[in-house]
């Protein structure tokens, strides 16, 4: 019973030490008193985007059912710090009363969704949070809205300054070419 007595305040340190606080300093903070990110929005705050107004678009055969259609439309790919994130309006035309995933659009595969960086010949992929999650959609139990624009984000790590424009990998279809980089 000692040995627990011993043990126990070094284990409450450890646990205080490893969940820490986390201050702000005020140069950092809006009217709202919350961090803000590098593009002056609030931290976890979600950029709104319009589907319907993409950079590249096109319109693939799918295999989830037989005359299905999927447009995949490229919203923007912003750098903000070191991680580059992918928006895509993804919209299903899968004949009948149906809400496709991306892995039945794809064949019953995972999208395997890369940057490819054409100037330094690297490929990038999304990347993972400290738990070892892709930082994306789940494939599997996202159900799209069939007929709809449906919007995506997909995060990278971000190509170096001089990279102006990728091509974007996207499941079994063609990559779009020349997507350009918003920094």
């Amino acid at each position: 019973m000692n040995r627990v007595w011993k043990v126990a305040p070094a284990a409450v340190a450890l646990v205080v030490g490893l969940t820490g606080c986390v201050s702000f300093g005020n140069d950092d903070k809006g009217k709202d008193g919350g961090p803000k990110t590098e593009a002056g929005r609030p931290v976890g705050a979600v950029a709104t985007v319009d589907p319907n107004k993409v950079i590249a678009k096109a319109t693939f055969d799918s295999q989830a059912a037989k005359g299905a259609k999927v447009e995949i439309g490229i919203v923007e790919l912003r750098v903000v710090g070191k991680l580059a994130d992918l928006t895509l309006s993804i919209t299903p035309r899968v004949p009948g009363d149906t809400s496709p995933n991306v892995y039945e659009l794809n064949g019953n595969t995972d999208p395997d969704v890369s940057l490819i960086d054409t100037i330094n010949l690297k490929r990038y992929v999304v990347v993972k949070d400290s738990s070892g999650k892709q930082l994306q959609p789940d494939y599997i139990y996202v159900h799209l809205r069939n007929g709809q624009p449906n919007v995506q984000t997909y995060t990278f790590a971000a190509p170096p300054a001089g990279v102006r424009a990728v091509d974007v990998v996207f499941g079994q279809w063609p990559p779009f070419r020349n997507v350009p980089v918003t920094r």
